[in-house]
């Protein structure tokens, strides 16, 4: 009998945690799921009686993530795959946000997902397998103004994640950064935290941003079910992806942003290598 795959996912109340979860459990996985509230929980252990495991879990309290994920190995079962789900987006002008913004975005974009494969890796390195998803965002290819922190945590996230999987690709575990485009969830509605404007001087070139994307919320072209079904298979490949971008707009707006990074490295070539010897 093969056994049932256990995936753990952080995050799972709404957009890419939620639809995954479903879509896992239709395939028959396991899924552990981490809320932030006792109803939240008791919603997601409502989609199956028997495979769908939810704990309460702040992925900022690092202790506690300890405790959960050697909770689930003790009663539920070895963790195959974990999936780093949980995350916020924030918009503000970078003059204008305080740092204190920046140091929560941080705590919930890198640290956590970096305390829970610290927490997962020991067990996954003992049974020499594993899988790790990092869902990051395009956003940590390409930028725009307004997102200078998010930016900024998912690039950070994406080198992480390259680099943890070249540490831990000789145990039998892959490691893969995810890069969503737009989709539709909450990202640009009541998961995003915006601080206020103060500085009229950005108006010109934040305006139109911020307008174009709370019109195109929830109209985005990326479907979340279908997001969920490339995760899965991703998640089945004996050689998985070290980068994936899921979306036509993040796999246009990447390739855009490596030849435009192309040409300026040839512009000025000459002061590159005129630094050497």
């Amino acid at each position: 009998m093969t056994k049932r795959r256990i995936v753990l996912i952080t995050g799972v109340s709404s957009g890419f945690g939620r639809a995954l979860a479903q879509e896992a459990l239709s395939q028959g996985d396991i899924v552990v799921g981490t809320v932030r509230t006792e109803q939240a929980k008791r919603r997601f252990e409502s989609l199956s009686e028997s495979a769908a495991h939810g704990y309460l879990l702040d992925v900022t309290d690092f202790a506690a993530i300890d405790r959960v994920v050697a909770d689930v190995e003790a009663r539920i079962g070895s963790i195959d795959v974990l999936v780093n789900n949980a995350g916020y987006g924030h918009e503000g002008i970078m003059e204008e946000s305080p740092l204190s913004d920046m140091r929560q975005q941080f705590e919930v974009n890198v640290f956590g997902p970096v305390a829970m494969m610290k927490a997962v890796l020991p067990f996954m390195r003992q049974r020499r397998c594993g899988r790790i998803l990092n869902i990051t965002s395009m956003g940590g290819y390409i930028t725009m103004p307004g997102i200078a922190y998010y930016c900024g945590s998912k690039f950070a996230l994406e080198g992480i994640s390259e680099t943890v999987g070249k540490e831990v690709k000789a145990f039998g575990i892959h490691v893969t950064a995810v890069a969503p485009g737009s989709f539709r969830t909450d990202w640009a509605g009541r998961s995003m935290a915006r601080t206020p404007r103060s500085i009229a001087d950005y108006d010109e070139i934040f305006d139109p941003i911020r307008q174009a994307r709370e019109a195109k919320s929830g109209q985005q072209l990326g479907d979340p079910e279908k997001a969920a079904r490339a995760m899965l298979a991703i998640m089945a490949e004996d050689d998985p992806p070290t980068h994936l971008l899921l979306g036509s707009d993040a796999l246009g707006l990447v390739r855009d942003k490596l030849s435009a990074l192309e040409e300026e490295m040839s512009r000025w070539e000459s002061v590159t290598l005129s630094t050497d010897g």
